[in-house]
Order: C-alpha cells, then sequence, then structure tokens
C-alpha cells in the first residue's frame, strides 16, 4: 500500500536513511529526523496508520510505503529501483530504530548488495533506555523478542543463563505470564528490571530479584523491555574460616607468604583478608 501526497525532492544521491523514532513520547525525535523526513520522497514505514501520528506532529508531508514483515521482501526491487532512479528514501519503524527487532535488515542487507549507501540518523532505543537505567552492568547482550517455538525458548534460555552480563528482553504482555517460570529457573539469584510504557504518560519501572517474582494479577499493557542483571556472586562474605581453609593455611604456612595465602583464600572463599591475615598470624606465632 502506497499512501501518496505532495512532495518531490531534487536530491538525487543514492542512500538509504535509517531515521529512529520516538518509542512513546512524540518529543523525542531529533531535529535531524525531522529534516530528513521532510525531504524524504518516500518514507518506508511499518504502519502507516502509526506512522502517520508522528509525521502530522512534525508536518511531514512524503509518500509512505507500507513497509513491513509480511511484505518487506516483496518490497525488495522497487525500493532499490526508487533509491537508484535518485529518489530520497527513509525508512522508519513504529517505534525505535528500524531493523532492531522491527523490520528493516532485509531491505538494509540488499541494499549492501546494490552499493547503495545506508545513513544512520541514530535517535530513541528502548534497548539502551533500559540498561542505562537498571543500575546493572553496563556491558550488554540484546536478545529481542522470545521465539515461539518452546525447544527453541528453552535452548536459547539455558545458553543466556551462562553469559555474565546484563540482557535484554522484548516481551509481549499477553506472555509474560507464561515466561516467568522460565525467567526464574533460568536466571535465579539475579536481579530484573520490567520497563513498562517507556516515555509515555503510563510508564513503569518494576525492580525485584528474579527469585521474587510473581505472576502478573492483572493484563500489563504496552510491550515490555525486561534487562536481566548479570550474574551475583552467591558465595556471600563471610567471617569464618572453613576447615578446609584452616588446613590449606597450616599446610602453606611455612611454603608461601601471609600475603599470597590471604590473596588465594580471598578469591576463593569471598573472606576478608584481615581474618585470613589474623589466622595466618596466629598458626604462625604457635609453630
Amino acid at each position: 500500500m502506497i499512501v501518496k501526497s505532495k512532495c518531490l525532492n531534487t536530491d538525487k544521491k543514492k542512500n538509504l536513511y535509517i531515521v529512529s523514532t520516538p518509542i512513546g513520547n512524540l518529543s523525542d525525535i531529533s531535529f535531524r529526523a525531522v529534516e530528513t523526513l521532510r525531504k524524504s520522497d518516500y518514507i518506508l514505514c511499518e504502519d502507516t496508520r502509526v506512522s502517520r501520528n508522528l509525521l502530522d506532529k512534525y508536518q511531514v508531508q512524503s509518500n509512505l510505503i507500507s513497509n513491513h514483515k509480511f511484505n518487506e521482501k516483496k518490497n525488495l526491487s522497487k525500493i532499490i529501483k526508487l533509491i537508484n532512479e535518485g529518489y530520497y528514501v527513509s525508512l522508519i519503524s513504529d517505534a525505535g530504530t528500524p531493523s532492531v527487532s522491527d523490520p528493516g535488515a532485509i531491505l538494509i542487507r540488499e541494499c549492501i548488495k546494490n552499493d547503495i549507501e545506508i545513513i544512520p540518523l541514530p535517535g530513541p532505543s528502548a534497548v539502551t533506555s533500559a540498561v542505562a537505567i537498571s543500575g546493572f552492568s553496563e556491558k550488554f547482550f540484546f536478545y529481542g523478542f522470545f521465539p515461539e517455538k518452546n525447544k527453541v525458548l528453552i535452548d536459547d534460555l539455558d545458553a543466556l543463563s551462562k553469559i555474565d552480563c546484563s540482557i535484554v528482553f522484548f516481551i509481549s504482555p499477553k506472555k509474560i505470564n507464561k515466561l516467568i517460570l522460565l525467567i526464574k529457573k533460568n536466571f535465579a539469584g539475579r536481579k530484573i528490571l520490567i520497563c513498562r510504557e517507556m516515555t509515555k504518560f503510563f510508564e513503569e519501572y518494576l525492580r525485584s530479584e528474579v527469585n521474587k517474582l510473581e505472576l502478573f494479577k492483572h493484563n500489563l499493557k504496552g510491550e515490555l523491555t525486561i534487562v536481566i542483571s548479570e550474574k551475583t556472586d552467591q558465595r556471600k562474605n563471610s567471617n569464618i574460616l572453613s576447615e578446609s581453609d584452616k588446613r590449606f593455611v597450616r599446610k602453606m604456612i611455612n611454603k608461601i607468604s601471609i600475603k599470597e595465602i590471604s590473596n588465594f583464600l580471598n578469591q576463593k572463599s569471598k573472606i576478608s583478608k584481615k581474618i585470613i591475615y589474623d589466622y595466618c598470624l596466629k598458626i604462625k606465632n604457635e609453630k
């Protein structure tokens, strides 16, 4: 479907512009993004009805081409032809950055094959926004939406549970209760941040420990962005040396330095170096 309007651009560069759009609040768009969209002869939209709300707000009157996951392959030759003919073409999604868990990746790969320059216009991102406020590790792995097939989901979660960094998921509110048990099984001991309706009027941020997660009693609205923390060290600091640690001290006290013993046991058992050091002195003085 093509929604036509009055727009003709004389810029004949063969580029595809990847334009990030707001993830909720329509004011979260850059001046450059608005300027680029106004200059575009054609804007590829995931849903033209959703995009029209944004474009009308900023008086963008470019031609719109519906480009979603069900027709993006079919659109390829038409879009490549438009770009090669010198039309100014931009790609947006309903929210955020195109091709990141949204349509666009197929077109980008086709442009690369056809030596078409791809120009990104950075902007709002649910992923980086959620990680930024999580308080978790700045190193993160973005997974995206959960797969439909249960076996793939189980295998992927098992693999992800071994990664020691923050992990970001997109989840439909209709599926969150079905996934909570799997999250608890695979990420026990970690912390979790659930972001709902980010940047919108009813935005909400729920922080919890994965072990304490409970099923939601009411249906949630709005796509969820979830961040799970890096692995937490399950070994708590202790002020008591275990019998095996004491045996190690007695065995090594005359072979290596007290400092080396303290460093080793501190890393192994998370016991205060002072506790280890004092015990080493005690054993040394007994000999």
